[in-house]
């Protein structure tokens, strides 16, 4: 990705210059609504008006609308975001989905499938979460690793193993305040056994470490953090701005956007920033009491959208601190993820209200052997294992022992032994008897 084009200073640009049209107030509108910079607002300026005109007069709307926050650029400058209509509309969005999306009409299908979604949006967020900072994989092997529990081969593989073991935890921690601890304690879960020098796993960077940039594929500088020696005082910054209630209000959306991007460009770690900034969005929104983003995989949306992720963020750093780039993508990407769901569960209502028609015989099947009937109908042939069940529903090796044999009592599977280990595979009528 080749470092956008320097806008020019529209602060010396008197746009009160820009000739009457009427096309002015639809283009600054839809400029707005999709908040372009100016290497895409130059190509959009009416005939008769000067581009660097449109672009002093739409960035005068932006900064007169601009709130700042408690985060300095190299030069001194506060980083601000302002909030559009359409950045308000993609929260009362998210507002209205986070407290109901899941609400079926049958009761009794949610509970049976909102472990399982649980289960599979961890597993989803780990593989892409860990993509976006180069883990070389495939999602169907980084999932049979996860869902079978066998250890991680490589490098890649043991990134996204540590990034479901840190999202599955993170729950944990939202009884605690943002600390310089808890901000090390989630890099070190992250990065245990990927580094190139372990030492690096779990601390900031010191004076003494080599110094840091982010370059593109061309070689060029996209972004060069903070000194070391900078970053104990931002990072207690940040953590007073997470722990801060009262005063002027900035919805916890917004809020842990910023606070995902406030890390990245601190760029407090030596590696493992990204990854710990997700983790961090994701701890914030928890902590609020945003429980459907247990249930999102943001970033799914984010790794096929990667070139737009790091635009936004280097827009956010070039365009005079407008955080508002990073935040409009964000919004975004949580409406994708929201929509992602929102699919999900319509599939899953109409193929569970089928099973139920279907297994009318078999009411007492809890939600795991309800999901191993399935795949076994979908997969003929299909052996299941009692370790990948363990894995997969996060249950203990009796509760896993139980399943099965309670299937291979009603005759829907049948057990064999293989050496210590003992398997399960489908009845061969098994589509018979569920009728």
């Amino acid at each position: 990705m080749k470092i956008p084009e320097e806008a020019p200073d529209w602060i010396t640009i008197d746009w009160h210059q820009i000739p009457m049209s009427e096309n002015i107030p639809n283009v600054v509108q839809k400029a707005n609504k999709e908040y372009l910079y100016w290497d895409k607002i130059k190509y959009i300026a009416p005939e008769g008006v000067k581009k660097e005109h449109l672009w002093a007069l739409i960035k005068t709307i932006r900064e007169l609308n601009m709130r700042p926050i408690p985060l300095s650029n190299g030069k001194g400058n506060p980083f601000k975001f302002w909030l559009p209509n359409s950045a308000l509309e993609y929260l009362h969005e998210i507002d209205q989905d986070a407290g109901g999306i899941i609400v079926t009409e049958n009761p009794s299908i949610y509970a049976s499938e909102k472990k399982l979604y649980l289960m599979k949006s961890i597993v989803e967020e780990a593989i892409a979460s860990s993509q976006i900072e180069g883990a070389v994989t495939t999602r169907q092997v980084a999932k049979e690793m996860l869902q079978t529990g066998r250890k991680p081969k490589d490098r890649s593989e043991q990134m996204v193993y540590n990034n479901y073991l840190t999202i599955s935890k993170i729950k944990s921690f939202i009884g605690q305040p943002l600390s310089d601890k808890l901000l090390k304690d989630l890099q070190g879960s992250m990065t245990k056994d990927t580094l190139d020098n372990p030492d690096h796993s779990g601390r900031f960077r010191h004076g003494d470490d080599e110094p840091i940039s982010i370059y593109n594929y061309e070689g060029d500088v996209m972004h060069t953090p903070p000194p070391a020696e900078h970053i104990e005082a931002l990072v207690d910054d940040l953590c007073s701005f997470a722990n801060k209630t009262g005063g002027e209000f900035i919805h916890p959306v917004i809020k842990a956007i910023i606070l995902h991007f406030w890390l990245a460009y601190i760029h407090p770690f030596n590696d493992g920033n990204g990854r710990t900034a997700r983790a961090l969005f994701y701890w914030y929104m928890l902590k609020n009491k945003y429980w459907l983003f247990e249930y999102l995989s943001i970033s799914r949306v984010i790794v096929k959208a990667r070139t737009q992720y790091y635009r936004s963020f280097l827009y956010s750093e070039i365009d005079n601190g407008d955080m508002t780039y990073f935040i409009l993508f964000h919004l975004r990407a949580i409406s994708a993820a929201l929509k992602d769901l929102k699919r999900y569960i319509e599939r899953k209502q109409t193929e569970l209200s089928h099973a139920a028609i279907q297994w009318k015989s078999y009411q007492t099947l809890n939600y795991r052997q309800k999901d191993v009937l399935r795949k076994a109908l979908e997969n003929k042939g299909l052996t299941f294992a009692l370790k990948s069940h363990m894995q997969k529903y996060n249950v203990v090796h009796q509760t896993a022992r139980t399943d099965f044999l309670e299937l291979c009592e009603a005759g829907l599977f049948r057990r064999f032994k293989q050496g210590n280990k003992h398997f399960f595979i489908p009845a061969e009528d098994l589509d018979k008897k569920l009728i």
